[in-house]
């Protein structure tokens, strides 16, 4: 736990150094939030509402923030959260269909929306494929090490990777967006 609060303090203080002022302290609020439900999730497979709604709320104060036009950021934040939302809401759907399984929480379809809300059209694929990737060699690696067969039937907590991976997302579109 020790390292998950060094990892914690040192991206506050990176999102800080990347945008000061109030903006730079909601980047830095997201990302305690992403590591609460990183750590959450990875221990009970379950992302806390509470934690999901405080980041949706976090990002549409950030947009509000950071867009030319108040009304006009809190709008394009909202549809853009929603529009994710129903993309993984329909991948849960249509997984459940296929599958007879669920292969996404609700926790993760509501993370989404919280990916919507902070991270522009180029970095939401961004984002979900550096959490796909990193879940599945994570996943890979794991079962490497204990010796077992990789299974498409096998668990693993996506929020684990994917609330990371927002806060990794609005730092690069950040350092991107000045020249990096």
């Amino acid at each position: 736990m020790a390292a998950v609060a060094v990892i914690a303090a040192a991206g506050v203080v990176a999102s800080l150094a990347i945008e000061s002022g109030p903006s730079g302290v909601l980047a830095a609020d997201l990302l305690l939030v992403v590591t609460a439900i990183a750590v959450i999730d990875g221990r009970s497979f379950i992302i806390p509402d509470e934690l999901n709604a405080a980041g949706i709320v976090l990002g549409l104060a950030y947009a509000g923030l950071t867009e030319p036009s108040v009304t006009d950021g809190l709008m394009l934040a909202a549809l853009r959260g929603g529009i994710v939302a129903l993309a993984f809401l329909a991948i849960r759907s249509c997984y459940r269909r296929l599958r007879g399984r669920d292969g996404l929480g609700l926790g993760d379809v509501k993370l989404a929306a919280m990916a919507g809300v902070w991270l522009d059209w180029t970095m939401i694929p961004i984002a979900i494929d550096i959490a796909a990737g990193a879940a599945l060699a994570a996943y890979g690696l794991r079962q490497l090490a204990v010796g077992r067969a990789v299974r498409s039937t096998g668990r693993l907590p996506f929020g684990l990777f994917f609330a990371p991976a927002i806060w990794l997302g609005w730092a690069l579109g950040r350092w991107l967006m000045v020249g990096g």
